[in-house]
């Protein structure tokens, strides 16, 4: 089956284009041309589209800002209905995209099941499965052999999965860049720390990065758009931004170029913790080093010391990545850097990257956006409240505040203001005849 690139570059339009061509606002003409540049990706596994209910987006240059919600089991909490319900209010709350990051006792089952049940794309990161299983069988991820590797890739794909992340730009080079760089936190991306375990115990090259080619004829097999993990992403602040970062983007640059030459979508993932001065930089050496390929942050995080707070700090600098150009922003929950999300925490960190990436999109002119606040201000001008609730990013919450704090001064205003009312009070004065 032809990759979703082959089809539009021998002029065939896929559904899957016309669909994110009407959701994004855009002439199918522009999603088009952002798919066999590179610079739009839609991720959607030939499997995973064949689906009625699956909902494909496209993520880059020009269009609405993306969010992504991480689920999955860990060694300690393994419940598949509890993750099936996280993806659920993900999905309800406007995630336009999963990861299913599973380390339990039973990832395939748990990834089935998401693929299964998931409207959205989804995304997992294989080596993490890898791992465990070469753990298992070894007793150490060191003795995985690179078959093995590949072999789980191959199975995520055929699940169903619609994008990958595979940590290709953690090379020998880049690790012994780490070694001089004295950095505060080494690596902290976990996917990026097995393969730098791997490839330390065995005195080899990431076979990722060595094998390239045998990566990019598995996901074109099955359309599976490559994420291109950002394994030597900064930890902390401090290590933001530092010489075996950029290395490693340089290095995923070159292998977009190398996707794109096989019609194979690709998009580059970014950094965890930049100051906030440092965060536009950031995204205009990752669109310009990798020619303009589609940007994955995680948050960014802008200060460390917030845990139980991260989805804030991530919205922070989400808001600041996406207006600089990032295009698929992947939430943070309170529960960043202590625990496994529960269900409450999914749906507090898609809202707060669906605000972050609103705000950048209204101030990047994508089509649609401001036009919902000027839809709300509307509203509230007319103190319209049940409008208000129909625009509102979370419905709920703001019917819950609104009804456990009724006004009993004047039903029309709130319980902030009452009779002062500003809205209410200009509003008699500039049209003293009107029926009070």
């Amino acid at each position: 089956m032809a990759t979703l690139v082959e089809l539009v570059k021998r002029g065939e339009i896929p559904k899957e284009v016309e669909y994110c061509a009407r959701y994004e606002k855009r002439d199918i003409d522009y999603i088009v041309q952002g798919l066999i540049e590179g610079t739009i990706v839609i991720p959607a596994n030939i499997y995973h589209r064949a689906r009625e209910d699956f909902t494909p987006r496209a993520i880059g240059k020009g269009l609405k800002t993306k969010v992504n919600a991480n689920i999955g089991t860990s060694g300690d909490i393994e419940n598949i209905e509890l993750e099936l319900e996280k993806l659920r209010v993900a999905v309800k709350y406007g995630a336009d995209a999963v990861m299913d990051l599973s380390t339990g006792k039973f990832i395939d089952e748990t990834r089935k099941a998401i693929v299964n049940n998931s409207p959205v794309m989804v995304g997992t990161v294989p080596i993490y499965q890898a791992a465990k299983e070469a753990a298992e069988k070894h007793g150490f991820i060191g003795k995985m052999t690179v078959d093995e590797l590949f072999d789980v890739i191959e199975r995520h794909c055929k699940d169903g999965v619609d994008f990958i992340t595979v940590h290709c730009g953690v090379t020998l080079s880049a690790l012994e860049r780490l070694r001089k760089e004295g950095r505060i936190m080494n690596i902290v991306s976990r996917g990026g720390a097995l393969m730098a375990e791997w490839m330390v115990y065995n005195e080899k090259e990431n076979p990722l990065y060595e094998h390239y080619d045998r990566l990019l004829e598995i996901a074109k097999k099955y359309d599976v758009t490559l994420s291109l993990g950002d394994g030597m992403r900064p930890g902390c602040i401090a290590d933001a931004t530092d010489r075996c970062q950029i290395e490693e983007l340089i290095t995923l640059g070159e292998l977009v170029d190398r996707a794109r030459e096989a019609d194979v979508q690709a998009m580059v993932e970014g950094p965890g913790h930049v100051p906030l001065d440092q965060v536009e930089a950031n995204i205009l050496l990752q669109k310009r080093l990798c020619h303009g390929a589609p940007f994955y942050v995680l948050g960014p995080i802008v200060t460390d010391i917030a845990p139980g707070y991260d989805h804030i700090t991530g919205a922070i600098g989400g808001a600041i990545a996406a207006k600089a150009g990032a295009d698929f922003l992947c939430y943070l929950t309170p529960a960043e850097h202590l625990a496994l999300p529960d269900v409450n925490d999914v749906k507090v960190g898609v809202i707060a990257a669906r605000i972050a990436g609103h705000a950048a999109d209204i101030v990047k002119g994508v089509p649609g956006a401001v036009e919902w606040d000027i839809e709300m201000a509307k509203a509230r001008e007319a103190l319209d409240w049940e409008r208000q609730f129909e625009l509102a990013i979370d419905p709920e919450i703001a019917r819950k505040y609104r009804e456990e704090r009724a006004p009993q001064e004047d039903e029309k205003t709130c319980t902030m203001c009452g009779k002062l009312c500003s809205i209410k009070r200009v509003e008699e004065y500039l049209n003293p005849k009107k029926e009070k």
